[in-house]
């Protein structure tokens, strides 16, 4: 409630945090319809405060709010948010040609590479995404962005060349670099940050623009220990907004039943989704149920509970055979002693 204005929304510049309120506001509850012009009573309202949901254990600014009508005349209140985000494992970077990436690992400045200018790279990418998606305007980029800081001019960094016509060719640009004491086709003497001695091969290296995705870490990585279910089939909700489990798939199960391993698809695909004790009869094969009147299990095709036993198998089975009977379909279980 600090961050909060004289008139009831949160004030632009505040630092907000998980939970903290960002609108406080009253609404009506009634049961009836309203019909008289009387004043309503203090009782009638009921407090509906808007929290801000965020990440735990991070902090934001609220950097604007915008109020606006609808086309009913309604007030309508927009929070633009601001999250400083730090450069960290597994967040998505591109360049201008589609090159995408997210970062494997960041390392101190002092173990970077270094040119023998003394020019440490940024951002080091696996050059196996070249020859597969034939970026050749990157490295075309590349060269005349070394150019034009090198002359101070602009370049025209793609593969299709400029609609005049007058786009600088590899050529061009390669001249001007040997004119500023760079290598013709833009790649570099490189020493190791770790070692100090030299690389064994040349590196191209050059400015090139990259950007930073809004595919964060932050906002994907989910984990769960026990959680909500569904209601239908009584297994766990799907997705992170819902707080979901992890599904093992259909090809995850595969490589499973292929090592062998029985007992690790038994705890995932049943003890750790969604365990069931069901009553069968012995006689039949169809599925009962435990009577508490009687503290004994059921069967509804027999009318007794002498030949019913109990077994663990997943609700979503159970389900199945139940919807299979709707069909008249009716699936008998066997069950053997062990």
């Amino acid at each position: 409630m600090q961050i909060l204005d004289d008139d009831g929304i949160a004030a632009p510049g505040e630092i907000i945090r998980p939970n903290d309120v960002l609108l406080n506001k009253v609404s009506i509850h009634t049961r009836g319809i309203l019909v008289s012009s009387e004043p309503l009573l203090d009782s009638a309202y009921r407090p509906a405060k808007q929290l801000y949901k965020g990440p735990e254990g991070e902090s934001c600014v609220l950097d604007r709010v915008a109020l606006s009508s609808d086309q009913n005349g309604k007030l309508s209140i927009k929070f633009l948010i601001r999250h400083t985000c730090r450069p960290e494992l597994g967040d998505k970077f591109s360049s201008r040609h589609g090159q995408k990436g997210v970062c494997g690992i960041i390392i101190q400045q002092e173990d970077f590479p270094f040119s023998e200018r003394g020019i440490c790279p940024d951002l080091i990418m696996n050059p196996h995404g070249f020859p597969s998606r034939m970026t050749v305007g990157k490295m075309i980029e590349l060269l005349g962005g070394k150019a034009g800081v090198s002359c101070g001019r602009f370049h025209y960094g793609s593969a299709f060349g400029e609609p005049s016509g007058h786009a600088d060719k590899v050529e061009t640009i390669s001249e001007t670099l040997i004119k500023h004491g760079f290598c013709y086709n833009g790649k570099d003497f490189i020493y190791s940050g770790i070692t100090g001695f030299p690389l064994q091969a040349y590196i191209f290296m050059g400015p090139i623009y990259y950007q930073k995705l809004k595919h964060m870490v932050l906002d994907k990585m989910h984990a769960r220990g026990n959680g909500p279910r569904v209601m239908l089939t009584r297994q766990p909700t799907e997705g992170r907004a819902q707080k979901g489990g992890l599904r093992l798939g259909e090809m995850e199960r595969d490589c499973l039943i292929a090592y062998g391993a029985s007992m690790l698809i038994y705890e995932r695909m049943m003890l750790s989704s969604d365990p069931y004790d069901a009553q069968v009869c012995r006689k039949c094969g169809l599925i009962g149920y435990y009577s508490h009147k009687l503290k004994t299990g059921f069967c509804s095709s027999c009318k007794i509970g002498e030949n019913v036993s109990s077994m663990k198998l997943p609700y979503a089975c159970k389900l199945l055979i139940q919807e299979l009977q709707s069909m008249n379909i009716v699936p008998c279980l066997k069950l053997v002693e062990r």
